[in-house]
């Protein structure tokens, strides 16, 4: 995995490109983050750059996190993320600051983050089910029907679908095409649309 960045998602919008075409775009704020701690094999027993994003009070911070930020004399951030790296650590420091210009024009990412929260729901909105007959006296038009089996092992199998939470899980978009990066105000615009609701946070990495 190539090390990454953290950021919010700001909104979707549309532009045109040089043959005039409407292209969706979701507008990202990404970074600046900051490289906290630099893990490796001899001491760690794997390869990891641990980057910080989103500065806070100290108050709002546990003290065993501000102990670690602290012992690197780092300032309070909310979010951690570590990402694994299997060679070139020598490029990276602790304290060193990641920005957008980590990304150009043209290149794919994979964007993770939760998607929207959609709350309980049925089979049919979850996971596609077929409804029942809606007439000839059927009482079975939303219903799940059958759920196991009369026999040998007689009981419900773990994993079964059925009604319960949409959404709010976490989910990647991956190849994303970088249509343009703005270093000044930290701003990233990506082809099409990425998870959440606007303001959510995303973790943006390079496509491999």
């Amino acid at each position: 995995m190539a090390i990454g960045l953290l950021g919010n998602k700001i909104g979707m919008t549309q532009i045109f490109d040089e043959s005039g075409n409407i292209i969706p775009v979701t507008i990202l704020k990404v970074g600046p983050c900051v490289i906290t701690q630099i893990k490796t094999v001899l001491k760690d027993g794997y390869n990891s750059i641990q980057i910080g994003y989103g500065k806070v009070a100290s108050k709002s911070l546990t003290q065993p996190e501000l102990g670690h930020l602290q012992k690197s004399n780092i300032q309070p951030l909310k979010y951690l993320k570590e990402f694994r790296l299997n060679e070139n650590l020598e490029q990276f420091e602790i304290g060193q600051i990641l920005n957008v210009d980590s990304f150009q024009v043209g290149q794919f990412i994979n964007i993770r983050g939760k998607s929207i929260g959609k709350g309980f729901s049925g089979l049919q909105k979850r996971y596609n089910f077929a409804r029942g007959p809606m007439t000839h006296g059927s009482k079975n038009h939303r219903e799940p029907g059958s759920i196991g089996m009369g026999t040998t092992p007689g009981r419900v199998l773990p994993g079964k679908r059925m009604a319960g939470q949409l959404g709010n899980k976490l989910t990647t978009i991956k190849k994303l095409k970088v249509i343009q990066t703005n270093s000044e105000e930290n701003i990233l615009v990506v082809k099409g649309s990425v998870p959440g609701k606007p303001g959510n946070l995303l973790s943006i990495v390079p496509f491999e």
